[in-house]
C-alpha cells in the first residue's frame, strides 16, 4: 500500500490557504449573502463555494497525475509553465489594488438567488482558481503518488476554501474583523506573491 505524502499534502494546505484568505469578490459574496439572508444564506454561500473550488481541485489533481505518471516530458514542461504562471501570479498579487467595494463584483438583479448557488458560480466561473490550481499542483504531485493523497489533496482544497469562508460567515460578519481583512487586503496578496515566488525559485532550483 502506498504510503501518503505529507510534503506534498502540507505544501498544497498551506498555498489553498493563502489562496482562500486572499480577499477579493468571493469574500464580499459571503459577506453579502449573510448580510442579505442571515448567517444560513452566508453558510450556504461558503459551502457552494468550497464545492466549486473542490471540484476544481479534484479535477487538477488526477488530470496532472495522469500526465506525470504517463507523459512524464509532457509534464516537465507544465512544470515549467507552471514556475511561469507562479511568478506571473505573484507578480499579479503583488500589483493587484484590493478593490472590495461590494458593487463592483455584485449583480444586482442576482440578489434573491440561493446563498449556495452564488458562491459555487463565484467559484467555478473564476478563471484565477483554475491559474491559481494548475500553478501550484504542478508542482508538489510526484510520480507513483497514492490515491490516499490525491484525495486528501483534492479535499482539502474544498474543506479549507469552504472552513474559511464559513468563519467569514459566521464569526467575521458584523463585526471589525472585516473592516480589518479589507485594510489589510494589500498586505495579504503581497505575502502571497512573497510565498508564491519563494516556490517557484525553490522548484527552479529542484529541477535544474
Amino acid at each position: 500500500m502506498e504510503g501518503v505524502a505529507w510534503e506534498a499534502i502540507f505544501a498544497a494546505a498551506t498555498f489553498f490557504f493563502l489562496g482562500a484568505i486572499s480577499p477579493g469578490p468571493s469574500v464580499m459574496v459571503v459577506i453579502r449573502n449573510t448580510i442579505v439572508g442571515g448567517r444560513t444564506q452566508g453558510i450556504a454561500c461558503a459551502i457552494g463555494h468550497g464545492i466549486g473550488f473542490g471540484i476544481y481541485a479534484g479535477s487538477a489533481v488526477f488530470g496532472l497525475i495522469v500526465l506525470l505518471e504517463n507523459a512524464p516530458n509532457v509534464f516537465l514542461a507544465l512544470q515549467l509553465i507552471g514556475i511561469g504562471l507562479l511568478v506571473w501570479y505573484g507578480y499579479l498579487m503583488w500589483n493587484d489594488e484590493v478593490n472590495l467595494d461590494e458593487k463592483s463584483h455584485i449583480d444586482e438583479s442576482r440578489i434573491r438567488q440561493q446563498g449556495f448557488l452564488e458562491g459555487f458560480f463565484i467559484a467555478f466561473f473564476n478563471p484565477k482558481i483554475a491559474l491559481f490550481l494548475v500553478a501550484v499542483l504542478a508542482q508538489v504531485l510526484e510520480p507513483g503518488m497514492g490515491m490516499a493523497t490525491k484525495l486528501a489533496i483534492g479535499l482539502l482544497g474544498m474543506s479549507i476554501d469552504m472552513l474559511w469562508y464559513l468563519f467569514v460567515a459566521i464569526a467575521l460578519t458584523g463585526t471589525g474583523a472585516v473592516d480589518w481583512l479589507r485594510a489589510k487586503g494589500q498586505l495579504i496578496y503581497r505575502i502571497t506573491a512573497i510565498a508564491l515566488w519563494l516556490f517557484a525559485a525553490s522548484v527552479s532550483v529542484s529541477l535544474a
